[in-house]
């Protein structure tokens, strides 16, 4: 069907967007670089890999079909793994989210893919394809994948999941599958979703694949007795002489960017068979060409044959030696291109055309701020640069500053290898949107993002407004090429640095805390941090309040000088008297205006600095509790907020080193806290594990939280005999319900009893989950198991919380989710973590 064209070019902005924004310092190209993107010039064919998280994909693959096949290739990742463990920091959620969002974007940078997202949540661990579906909405998922299908136009869609076994592996990954297979048809139906075909046209892949594996059947030896009649089979090993690596290598380079999920790959070489099973369509009669069979030349377009001769010309008359000798010819089938109606090739193929022309002609363009952000209505200073590497007449005509409707007319030839610097001052208009994660832009429903605007839905970040628009003229044709305005810094260690340049709110707020607990009627006092985005911000601080709840002073004015300045403001935080929770809210008023948010930077070395914008909130609880012992020694794992949780209750925490682990130094301590995966993470613990125990034999308590282990503890920094005084594994066990009922194996044990009274109300208002990785087998005679719990359906785990008496003390292993449950604020968890680190300290009567 046509389109209306106002429609097309809005999602034409918008893949274009999602084809340029990725990287942030530009890439430096090398002949060879640039010889193999003409060559994929050429290449009309498109593939979609469809999973559940980030690492799912299988980088191999996507690697090959983008860097051999020549076809452009995506992974569409229902999720962002927001509902995931970190080990690389404290953030979970949405935060994590982000992260990994990244991350999958660095990968796609390595493997040369694209990448796309749903609005499902990932809301961690699920056992079957129902319950995900009943969790996330399954009619608006189904529309991301077939939304997905109609804008990136696949001829292959290949899962990694197989449809057909649901409760075999992860709920999301079937989900994932079933949806993708479901969507196959529906994307060509015009009765389906038909709010889409206002920005897009009904799609219908060519194959469907489901990428199966030996794994898929147990074992090597039971795969290899398989009917493989019905796979193509392709070998992805293969080696690429003008980047001087493997596909195997490329993919492993790409896998490794998954350093939240710590994913570090060796690197791999040699014949690597993929299979893959047909599902849907007809298979390829050459199965080793997953496009054998459909039109990959620029034939497939009406008035595109006389683009792939040009194509095929500039590609045969490619000198390494002399890259821009092509240009003049690759800026004709630019101009034909151009000429071709609207649609997904011609949109692609162009930003695609405009990249490698910059390459063939070392033509360098770039657009800089001198600071890393700005408010609306503020003046930026830009630095805008232009070379021309090469012996080809270039033109820089005019400079477009979008969204300011701000032109600047030049007519300059850039002469030869000769660097030009253009100095401009730009007003932002007024209502320039924040620079945020458009999915964080809404309140979340229960497993699913909100995003309202279609264009958005899909997209990995997103689309940077503000950008320059070089308008150029080249071998006497004209081209626009455009660039987001980054910040460029020189960085003492890392030379010269890029960031994104982001636009936010004048003034920010946040609390010290994300939970406040009170144990008692005394008041606390909150201290909200004001920090400006801009010189000369002043307003007025408030606490909001949930009922019940009274905040003092109600109103207290701020004034801050420079950006980025921050203060200080203390509130007393009044407590009901009886039992309470809810959220309190900072806020600045300027004049009619209200700004709450609070600025994440996400600052990592693998991925581009992040800002995301969150409500500033924290929840207050009032809640009953007893404890018994104050000073806690910590030691972090993988990285979570237990400790700070734990402070809010009063306890003093000391986060231990390798140096503290010291008979002497450990005994001041009434408990000392593993971290989530320490025993993962933290091999320093290998050479120390004896004198915690002995710390327990003399009275201590250590309390263990989760571990991950596998069947011959290879995660493991020694084996688990080592770390347990008496025999225990950790298994794959865990509950994903976070309803589930928790009974009590023995409810006169003393972590249900004392100091504080456990009861089924305690394990109300949990969060994701129950827990994960609990012990699957242990010692009867030492180990009492304290709580039964189990998903719908299936057998009592009764490994969440194991205890065992040694020497005068106790060891206790928990896999329980209290680096989620804490830093929530259910008062339940608190509860029991404080029995747990209480046990054995009840005074004798």
């Amino acid at each position: 069907m046509m389109l209306q064209r106002k429609h097309l070019l809005l999602f034409c902005l918008m893949l274009a967007s999602g084809l340029a924004a990725w990287a942030q310092a530009p890439k430096h190209w090398s002949s060879a670089e640039t010889y193999e993107a003409i060559r994929k010039l050429n290449f009309l064919g498109s593939a979609l890999y469809v999973a559940a998280h980030p690492d799912d994909e299988n980088t191999a693959l996507i690697a090959y079909l983008g860097n051999e096949a020549k076809a452009e290739a995506a992974y569409l990742s229902l999720t962002r793994g927001d509902g995931g463990q970190n080990l690389i920091g404290p953030e979970i959620g949405p935060l994590l989210g982000a992260i990994r969002t990244q991350e999958l974007l660095g990968a796609r940078r390595i493997d040369g893919g694209r990448q796309f997202f749903s609005r499902a949540i990932d809301f961690g661990y699920s056992k079957n394809p129902d319950e995900t579906l009943s969790i996330w909405n399954r009619d608006e998922v189904l529309a991301d994948v077939a939304w997905a299908i109609r804008k990136w136009q696949p001829d292959l869609i290949i899962t990694r999941f197989d449809h057909r076994t649901p409760g075999t592996t992860h709920g999301h990954h079937t989900a994932s599958a079933m949806l993708a297979n479901e969507a196959f048809s529906l994307a060509a139906d015009p009765k389906a979703f038909p709010e889409q075909l206002k920005y897009v046209s009904t799609w219908q892949p060519s194959r469907l694949f489901y990428n199966t594996s030996w794994w898929s059947y147990g074992s090597r030896e039971a795969f290899s007795k398989v009917d493989k009649s019905n796979m193509a089979v392709v070998d992805i090993g293969v080696y690429y002489p003008t980047r001087g690596l493997s596909n195997n290598e490329l993919s492993s380079e790409a896998r490794s960017m998954h350093k939240s999920q710590g994913f570090g790959s060796s690197l791999s070489r040699g014949e690597n068979l993929e299979y893959l099973e047909l599902i849907k369509g007809d298979m390829p009669a050459d199965k080793s060409h997953l496009f054998d069979g459909i039109n990959t030349s620029w034939q497939r377009l009406p008035g595109g044959e006389a683009i792939g001769k040009l194509l095929a010309e500039v590609e045969s008359q490619f000198d390494f030696q002399k890259p821009y000798a092509v240009a003049p010819k690759l800026m004709k089938a630019y101009q034909l291109m151009e000429a071709l109606p609207d649609g997904f090739w011609k949109q692609v193929k162009m930003e695609e055309a405009r990249v490698v022309l910059q390459a063939c002609l070392g033509l360098y363009l770039e657009a800089s701020a001198e600071g890393p952000s700005a408010t609306p209505g503020e003046a930026i200073n830009l630095a805008i640069e232009a070379i021309n590497r090469s012996p080809v007449d270039v033109t820089l005509e005019s400079l477009s500053f979008l969204p300011m409707a701000m032109d600047t007319s030049l007519a300059l030839a850039l002469a030869g290898n000769q660097d030009v610097t253009i100095r401009k001052t730009a007003l932002l208009p007024d209502n320039i949107a924040y620079t945020n994660a458009y999915w964080l832009e809404q309140p979340a429903k229960l497993g699913m993002y909100e995003v309202k605007e279609q264009p958005l839905r899909g997209l990995p970040e997103t689309p940077h407004s503000l950008k320059v628009q070089f308008n150029l003229t080249i071998a006497g044709l004209s081209v626009s090429i455009s660039k987001e305005v980054m910040y460029k810094h020189r960085d003492p260690v890392a030379g010269e640095s890029y960031e994104p340049f982001e636009i936010t709110p004048p003034v920010f707020t946040s609390l010290a805390s994300t939970v406040y607990i009170f144990t008692s009627g005394e008041p606390q006092t909150v201290e909200v941090q004001v920090r400006a985005g801009r010189d000369n911000t002043s307003g007025a601080v408030s606490l909001e309040c949930p009922p019940g709840w009274r905040a003092e002073p109600s109103e207290v004015a701020v004034e801050l000088a420079r950006k980025d300045e921050v203060k200080a403001v203390a509130f007393t935080l009044y407590p009901p008297e009886s039992d309470s929770e809810g959220a309190i809210h900072p806020v600045v008023r300027i004049g009619r205006r209200v700004y709450h948010q609070e600025l994440h930077k996400l600052d990592y070395p693998h991925i581009p600095t992040q800002a995301v914008l969150l409500d500033a909130q924290a929840r207050a609880v009032r809640l009953k509790l007893e404890k018994a012992g104050e000073r806690i020694g910590y030691i972090m794992g993988a990285g979570d907020d237990v400790p700070a949780s734990l402070r809010q209750v009063g306890y003093e925490v000391v986060l231990l080193t390798e140096a503290d682990m010291q008979p002497e130094q450990l005994k001041q301590f009434d408990a000392i806290v593993m971290g989530i995966r320490a025993y993962n993470t933290d091999g320093w613990l290998a050479f120390h594990q004896p004198a915690l125990l002995e710390y327990v034999r003399q009275g201590g308590t250590l309390l263990v939280q989760y571990i991950k282990a596998s069947r011959f503890d290879s995660d493991l920094v020694m084996p688990m005999d080592e770390i347990a005084p008496y025999p225990m594994k950790v298994g794959n066990g865990r509950v994903t319900s976070e309803q589930a009922d928790m009974r009590f194996v023995d409810p006169r044990h003393p972590i249900l009893n004392w100091p504080n009274e456990i009861s089924a109300s305690d394990f109300e208002g949990w969060v994701q989950e129950r827990g994960l990785y609990f012990a699957s087998s242990w010692d009867e005679k030492h180990y009492e198991p304290v709580f039964s719990c189990n998903d719908p359906g299936e057998g009592p785990e009764l490994g969440s919380v194991l205890a065992a008496q040694y020497g005068k003390g106790y060891f206790i292993y928990t896999g329980l989710s209290f680096f989620r449950e804490l830093p929530a604020g259910v008062p339940g968890a608190f509860r029991l973590f404080a029995n747990m680190i209480s046990v054995g300290k009840k005074p004798k009567p």
